[in-house]
Order: structure tokens, then sequence, then C-alpha cells
């Protein structure tokens, strides 16, 4: 079967991409919200670089696309020059093409002169790296458990349960039913698998009591740390402070996103595929020491802080704002909150994550990988330690719901 990668100009192949998106990730039942995918594109493309975003797919005989690929482009401070670069994005293939992987992305290689992109998947990072890309570094994966609804329940010892006066909870386990003196026709194939027991909500006085014990042990490991004393207050949007900020942090850090009120107003502005959020800061007088934008995932249960951005080495700025944003989260009623970052002066430390209760998880972490043209700005940008970056600013986090 001939397929033909071409870009993607002709507005009759959105429903094919649409079909693929369904088709490639079949476990998320939001890929079938075709108009939010829609409007994420008019975002995109309400961009200052709008103009220079670029898609392709590739079509197979009859019209059927059957891969598909964007790339989106930003403004990056990279050893104090602004320059424009490309994340590839919305990057899928049907599996019975998964050569068009490839191709696909040698499109995006031939069309753009700078890449950074960050990305978690294998398969994804191996061609890009194939096609001349290079792992800069890996994000941290912080997470912290606000309610303990989201851990599995352990069994609940029969003294325990009275004394709770809860009810036995009867489980049947994968080869057994439930009518003593059953027995099924093919009870020899029953017997063999080890007993399954699903998933049980834990009981309300327990849950009640433990939710309860993470406030205070919460409220106690924050208590004493450098930073307590800063005023954290929510901003009603972006103005010009955050443009000084920005600059200071890029007279400082080598490699940084162009995040000014512009950009930072288009990125979680009205429109945006995350809005609204919430932005809280730090002030000293006028001046912007320090910010952090947070969103809670539709379904209420999932908090993500999507920045979290200080003036270089105020540990004491970013402890205030994460202290603050793990309070924020449990008054909306989250139960887990993520953050995703690079270490860096203006951001926490992971000490400083540890020590509110954060834990980490390495195999879910994304690689920061980065192509530019010009070799010595490419050799700033492939040092990680250059970088100051979290998931917000990039196309790690435009699908976020």
């Amino acid at each position: 079967m001939k397929v033909v990668v071409r870009s993607l100009d002709d507005p009759s192949l959105e429903d094919g991409v649409a079909r693929l998106r369904i088709h490639a990730y079949p476990q998320f039942p939001e890929t079938r919200d075709v108009e939010f995918y829609s409007s994420a594109y008019r975002w995109l493309e309400s961009h200052p670089l709008g103009n220079a975003l670029h898609r392709w797919v590739a079509v197979a005989d009859g019209g059927r696309v059957v891969g598909h690929l964007a790339a989106t482009p930003q403004w990056y401070r990279i050893g104090g020059q602004r320059v424009v670069a490309h994340t590839p994005c919305d990057y899928m293939v049907h599996s019975r093409h998964s050569f068009q992987a490839l191709t696909l992305m040698r499109a995006f290689f031939r069309a753009t002169e700078n890449c950074v992109a960050c990305d978690m998947v294998p398969a994804v990072i191996g061609v890009e790296s194939r096609l001349g890309a290079e792992v800069a570094g890996q994000l941290q994966y912080a997470a912290k458990l606000l309610n303990v609804s989201r851990l599995p329940v352990p069994p609940i010892p029969t003294p325990v349960r009275r004394l709770l006066n809860l009810g036995e909870h009867p489980v049947t386990a994968r080869g057994y039913v439930s009518r003593p003196g059953t027995v099924p026709r093919d009870a020899q194939e029953h017997v063999a698998p080890p007993p399954v027991r699903p998933r049980l909500p834990i009981p309300v006085p327990i849950k009640g009591l433990l939710n309860g014990g993470l406030r205070m042990v919460d409220e106690a490991l924050g208590s004493g740390l450098e930073g307590n004393l800063l005023r954290v207050e929510v901003l009603e949007g972006f103005d010009e402070s955050f443009d000084e900020l920005f600059e200071k942090v890029a007279a400082v850090v080598p490699c940084v996103p162009e995040k000014d009120s512009a950009f930072l107003r288009w990125r979680y502005g009205p429109g945006s595929p995350q809005f609204p959020v919430t932005v809280l800061g730090v002030k000293g007088g006028e001046t912007l020491l320090g910010y952090a934008v947070l969103m809670v995932t539709l379904t209420g249960q999932d908090g993500n802080v999507l920045d979290l951005t200080t003036l270089p080495e105020r540990r004491d700025v970013a402890r205030a704002l994460l202290r603050e944003s793990i309070r924020f989260f449990r008054r909306a009623g989250v139960q887990i909150v993520r953050y995703r970052f690079l270490e860096s002066p203006t951001s926490p430390r992971s000490s400083d994550l540890r020590r509110f209760g954060f834990f980490y998880r390495k195999g879910r972490r994304h690689s920061l990988l980065v192509k530019f043209a010009d070799r010595a700005l490419h050799k700033v940008a492939q040092d990680v330690a250059d970088w100051s970056y979290a998931v917000g600013d990039g196309e790690a986090s435009f699908w976020t719901r």
C-alpha cells in the first residue's frame, strides 16, 4: 500500500487525524472529544509565531490518514541569543504503518532549524535521537499524596473492623463462585491462577483518620523552613512584573523558554487548553520574586504544578510557593499533586520537595532533547545544568485536562 507524507493543508483530512488519534490512544476516552483538539490547534495558531506552525500527515491509498505530526514554534534564550525552536507535537502513527514514524520525523527536521523536545516514550526519543536531537537530561517527576483514596487497600484485621464497627467485605476471587456448594463446569481452569482481589474503597472512618494525619504531617513538615514569613498571594494576571522577572532569570540562566507576560497570557490565559489556572506569587514591594502556575484536572482528583519560577537562588521563595501550592490543592480537594521540572537556580531543590512529602518516580520521567543548527548554541543547550525548564513550558503538558 502506497503512503504519502504531505502537509496538512486540506481541512478534510482533519477527520482522518481525529480517527487516527482514537485508534492510537483507545485507552483515553478524551481522544473522542474532537472539538478539544480542534480548539487546541486554534490556540496554537494564535501564538505570535503561529504562522511558523507546521503539520504533516501520512496518507494511504483511499485518503486514509495513517500518521500525523505537528511542529510548534517557541522563542528561547540560548546563550544570550533569542532563537526560535520547534517541538514535535501530537505525534502518532497507525500500528500497521509504523515505518511512517521515521518519515514524518524526517519531514520535521527538514523543515525546522532548531528543536527542543520533551518526551517520555522511548520509541519517540529513539527516532528523534536518530535524526540528530540529543538528550540533554531528564526532568524530575515528583508526586505528593494528599488523599489516601489513591492507595490500594490492604486487608483490615478482623479486630480492627470490630473496633470501628466495619462490616466484612466478601470478595469473590478469581476461580471461585459466590454461592457455596456451586462448582463451575470449568473448575480445573479456575484453580490454577492466583486469586485476584478487586481494589476496594478505604472505609470512611479509616480514610478520615489517615487524611487527617496527612494534613497534620504536612503542617509539621513545612514548619521552621526558610520562607515561612514570605506572603504568597493569588495573582489576577500576568503584568509587566513578569517581564522584569524573566529578564533577570535570562541574565543568569543560559537556557530558558522565553516566558514574558505576553507568552504567559497566551500559554495560560483564555483559550489555552489549561485555562483556567491559579497563579500564586511572592512580591517584595512591587517586584515579583517568583510565581507558580497551578491546574486542577477536570476530574478534580489531580493537581499539576505547571510552572514554578523564582528569581535565581531565591530558595526561600520557591519553598514558600511550594508550601502554598500544597495548601491550595488540599483546599481544592485534590488527591495527588504532580510536578515535573528540571532542578535549577529558579526552582525548588529536590531536598525541598522531599521535605514537603513528595516522592520521586524515575520510571515516568520526561527527557529534554535539543538540536540547534548553530554549534555553539547547541553545545550550551545540550548541558541540562544550563536550563530552567518545567513541564508547562512545552508540548508535554498541552493536552493535560
